[in-house]
């Protein structure tokens, strides 16, 4: 037995905040490891002591195992743990832990060789018998072989990954997501795999100690993906056969037991549409989404792997699970703009209800460019799932989110679509459905209307002078402000009186004013009494109701001529780094449109830039290797005028 005194977490965000709040419940001391932009984290906030990570990038901070062992050393701390993704799968590293005297909180080094090359995974599991996709070898690929998945062999959540549909998309998919997984997990190497169409991504959590137990905790289902990123998860997975969901069970725990495996892993399947799985890999560390089974069966897998790791026998049979429990991934990110992600202040996050929330943010914390961009996990349980699914959107449709666009009502939209409501996901949910989820926006008429009735308000006892606002002295006039949402304009005319209650829209039928303060304005809309709750930060009003959630940006009364772009400027739609420009490209460069001519990278992921439409390029302004502010002009292509 090994008594554990002080923990160190080599993460970051919600999983580090996760892991010490179990640690600080059974008594240890908590060490946090940053990197300079994370100086102020809330994990850095919540931990007993933190040691810098000198440099911004992951390749610079949190893959450094040797900084990261050296900070454990000279901060006490007898045990490291990895939390997920960076170097939890890093089986050197787990050794350099070991061979410097410290307690790794994960499964042998030896299994992690063994499973986290997927390559060598496969045929360890092909070896055991576990039925397999067989692999395909890019540089021979036919048109018979197509659609092919291309994968990272080191590590996963969705870096390294191509969906390829063209063999002369091949080699630009292969040189893509050999740079993302290096970049990610410091190993550039991929496999390509048969993609198969409306499968669904099942796995299967386990846990194994030193005594030779293995507990196969159920199932997860965790179809429901963008980017191959899952986005909502749920325990146990539904529509499974009593039969199915005991054959992947026992494979899930044969493969424990081929590696000696000890700790917690995950054992994920592709299940087609039809019913026949296929081992996929095995990832050797705590998942994402391990609150849903935590949530089913009662546990904290956390603390079981601190027990294991200091020798506990774990009992032989795990507790009997309960209801269902779904999670949402809620990501600072627009689903409408090919998820493109987003970066700046959050100014709010609260999400109310019965739900646990893991984080790793406050109200104003900065979301940066280098990390992934996923604000927090929302998770429900109740007895049943239609119960949990109805619990899980009802929060997040209340949850007040300020400050970054988020994709909150896409998954509202996707927890109620009929597709998800009958158990049926599949991985091409997104492919066939995004355009629907994301269309059609919520009116912010109403919304409108609030802001502009709070921003007149007067504060609770101000002085008289404070109750005319608006622009024209003559107070039976209508006073007018505009707001634009979502690209769309809205004005609002209303006149003002003297008491309460003579508040009068304009040309707003079906909208009548019954209280308007600063912060909250009471309309009847349609017959419906609704309440807004209004908050200004800086030049954005966020207006929240059961309507829904806006962000309204108010329009000055005369446009700021420094506004105007030069025709056909190509601006960076994120801050981030320029990783390549294309081949020859330069100033008097003829260009067609949608010709990739620069990659971004932000938050672990590559981003095209396209030309956006045919022409020449009259300006290039980014090189290889240089940091883009959001916005920034990236280069200038002038149009060709039709013949």
């Amino acid at each position: 037995m090994t008594n554990l005194t002080s923990l160190l977490v080599a993460n970051r965000g919600e999983i580090a905040v996760r892991i010490f709040r179990t640690a600080r419940d059974l008594g240890l001391a908590t060490v946090a490891v940053h990197s300079d932009p994370d100086a102020d984290a809330l994990h850095v906030r919540s931990a007993d002591a933190a040691v810098r990570l000198p440099g911004a990038t992951p390749a610079d901070t949190y893959l450094r195992g040797d900084l990261v062992i050296k900070a454990a050393l000279a901060a006490g701390a007898d045990a490291v743990h990895p939390g997920y993704g960076f170097l939890s799968e890093n089986a050197d590293f787990a050794r350099q832990v070991q061979d410097s005297g410290l307690t790794w909180i994960g499964p042998p080094p030896e299994a992690i060789e063994a499973m986290a090359s997927k390559t060598r995974a496969k045929e360890l599991m092909r070896a055991a018998g576990v039925p397999l996709l067989d692999p395909v070898d890019p540089a021979t690929a036919t048109p018979a072989d197509l659609p092919l998945l291309l994968k990272a062999a080191a590590g996963g959540g969705g870096r390294g990954m191509r969906v390829v549909r063209d063999l002369d998309a091949l080699g630009e998919a292969l040189r893509a997501a050999s740079a993302e997984a290096a970049s990610a997990f410091g190993d550039g190497e991929v496999f390509a795999e048969p993609y198969v169409e409306r499968g669904r991504h099942v796995e299967v959590q386990i846990l194994a100690d030193a005594h030779g137990t293995v507990w196969a905790l159920g199932t997860r289902d965790c179809s429901l993906q963008r980017r191959h990123q899952k986005v909502i998860e749920e325990a146990p997975a539904p529509g499974l056969s009593d039969t199915l969901r005991e054959s992947l069970h026992t494979a899930a725990v044969a493969a424990a037991r081929a590696v000696s495996y000890r700790g917690a892993g995950t054992v994920e399947f592709l299940v087609t549409a039809d019913g026949r799985p296929y081992f996929l890999e095995m990832n050797t560390r705590l998942q994402v989404e391990h609150p849903v089974t935590e949530a089913v069966f009662g546990l904290d897998l956390v603390a079981l792997q601190l027990r294991v790791a200091e020798g506990e026998a774990l009992p032989p049979a795990p507790p009997e699970p309960t209801g269902h429990a779904v999670e949402a991934r809620l990501y600072a990110e627009d689903p409408a703009q090919d998820w493109r992600p987003q970066t700046g202040v959050l100014h709010a996050l609260h999400v109310p209800g019965a739900v646990r929330v893991d984080t790793g943010f406050t109200d104003g914390d900065t979301v940066g460019i280098h990390y992934d961009p996923m604000l927090a996990k929302v998770v429900a349980h109740a007895p049943t799932r239609a119960e949990a699914v109805r619990v899980l959107a009802h929060a997040l449709a209340g949850a007040r989110i300020h400050g970054l666009t988020t994709n909150r009502e896409l998954l509202v939209r996707s927890l109620l679509h009929p597709q998800f409501a009958t158990g049926q996901p599949d991985t091409g949910f997104y492919d066939r459905h995004l355009t629907a989820l994301t269309e059609d926006t919520p009116d912010a008429t109403a919304a409108a209307v609030a802001a502009a009735l709070a921003a007149a308000a007067p504060a609770p006892g101000a002085p008289l002078a404070a109750r005319i606002g608006g622009w024209r002295n003559l107070r039976s006039q209508p006073q007018t402000r505009r707001y634009t949402a979502a690209g769309t304009e809205h004005e609002v005319r209303y006149t003002t009186g003297t008491g309460t209650g003579t508040t009068r829209l304009v040309d707003h039928p079906g909208i009548v004013v019954l209280a308007a303060a600063p912060d909250r304005v009471t309309l009847e809309v349609d017959g419906i009494r609704r309440m807004f709750h209004v908050k200004h930060n800086g030049t954005e009003v966020y207006v929240d109701s059961a309507l829904g959630s806006h962000t309204l940006t108010p329009v000055p009364r005369f446009p700021d001529p420094q506004d105007r772009t030069e025709p056909g400027s190509l601006l960076a739609p994120m801050p981030g780094t320029v990783v390549r420009v294309a081949e020859g490209l330069a100033p008097g460069s003829r260009v067609t449109a949608g010709q990739p001519l620069l990659w971004l990278e932000a938050m672990k992921m590559e981003h095209r830039i396209l030309a956006p439409a045919s022409g020449t390029l009259t300006a290039l302004h980014a090189a290889t290797g240089q940091q883009v502010e959001f916005g920034a002009l990236l280069a200038v292509v002038q149009e060709e005028k039709p013949a």
